[in-house]
């Protein structure tokens, strides 16, 4: 009498007969045999060919040395600035004039970091700039989002012209609608009939509705490029995700917040960092609308003056500008701190977002 251990199972003794064999392992094979192969080949082939397999080992061989000169060079290029403020922020500025201290210095120092946040007035500074970059990304997004969703999913008249009024947006640099745009917060006249009833303007510098209002019309910083982003992810979504809900009775604007937002997710936050990151570094529109040092762009375009002034006490002093470059360089490595840390942890989607909206492939 056979034992239970001895019983066949028909479901492993069909997968045993079904499964495909392994591969046989390669036999090791030293360069000389490969040289010697190489030459049986090449007798085989047409001086053509032959001319061609050479070409194309020697390509084979070279390219990734190029490749990774290449790549060291780059990393060179965009790190040796990162190192360089890194290591001048912890530097005494007795010792910029040292010429025996290149990276590392002798006496590591926080007074300059500490200096900076003082005179940059940092924290108060810091709470200024986030009120006014989150509240304005969050608004671009949203109305950026609206006009990109409209682009990539309907037809109406004048979608063409109205699109390429978008590229001009990207292609426009902001200095050309900066005067207008200051002399509409400058004499804000709301419903244009505020100064037949008042005889009087609102003056909207120095307020953060210069910054508010824009982005609430599609008309921030960056405004074009990010309703070009939001049309290519809409675009790329399937028909019948939108079409299965009109079915279920849904409105296109309830079909957008029920099913286009989930499913673009990842360009609404890349669409959000790229916002928070042209409205930190930002200093040339909000110099136009702002005359006080109230964003920390502003602060660390005017870092020079006021460090003389607060530092030294004394305005009008001098202080040799290779010794001024410590504070300056701690200056940038707590203005962009912030960023970094955010950019860490959402990288991820952020590069995803960027390939998803098909702006790599431009």
């Amino acid at each position: 009498m056979a034992t239970a251990a001895n019983k066949s199972n028909p479901v492993l003794d069909w997968i045993k007969n079904h499964m495909p064999e392994k591969p046989p392992k390669e036999e090791k094979v030293s360069r000389k045999e490969k040289r010697e192969r190489f030459k049986k080949r090449l007798a085989t082939l047409t001086p053509a060919e032959q001319k061609y397999l050479r070409r194309k080992q020697i390509i084979d061989a070279v390219w990734p040395i190029v490749r990774g000169l290449l790549v060291f060079g780059l990393c060179f290029v965009i790190i040796y600035p990162l190192l360089y403020m890194i290591t001048t922020a912890f530097r005494p500025r007795s010792e910029m004039n040292d010429p025996t201290i290149i990276w590392i210095s002798h006496h590591l120092t926080t007074s300059n970091i500490k200096d900076a946040i003082k005179t940059m007035d940092f924290w108060n500074t810091l709470g200024n700039t986030l009120f006014i970059n989150i509240g304005c990304s969050i608004l671009q997004v949203i109305t950026c989002a609206l006009t990109g969703y409209g682009f990539g999913r309907f037809n109406f008249k004048g979608k063409s012209i109205f699109f390429f009024v978008v590229i001009l947006m990207i292609l426009m640099p902001s200095q050309i609608i900066l005067i207008p745009q200051y002399m509409f917060f400058r004499y804000f006249n709301p419903l244009w009939v505020y100064h037949a009833i008042t005889g009087n303007y609102i003056n909207l510098i120095n307020s953060p509705l210069t910054m508010y209002l824009p982005a609430l019309t599609a008309n921030g910083i960056r405004a074009g490029l990010f309703i070009f982003l939001f049309r290519q992810a809409f675009r790329g979504l399937p028909k019948e995700l939108e079409d299965a809900a009109y079915l279920d009775g849904c409105s296109p604007l309830k079909t957008f917040v029920s099913i286009m937002v989930p499913n673009a997710g990842s360009t609404f936050l890349t669409v959000f960092l790229l916002s928070v990151v042209w409205y930190w570094n930002d200093y040339y529109v909000s110099t136009s609308f702002f005359t006080n040092n109230s964003t920390i762009a502003l602060q660390l375009k005017n870092l020079d003056a006021s460090l003389t002034r607060i530092i030294f006490n004394n305005g009008n002093i001098k202080i040799n500008a290779r010794e001024l470059i410590v504070w300056m360089e701690a200056g940038c490595l707590i203005s962009i701190t912030p960023i970094l840390i955010m950019y860490i942890f959402l990288q991820k989607y952020f590069t995803e977002g960027i390939a998803r909206s098909g702006l790599t492939g431009m």
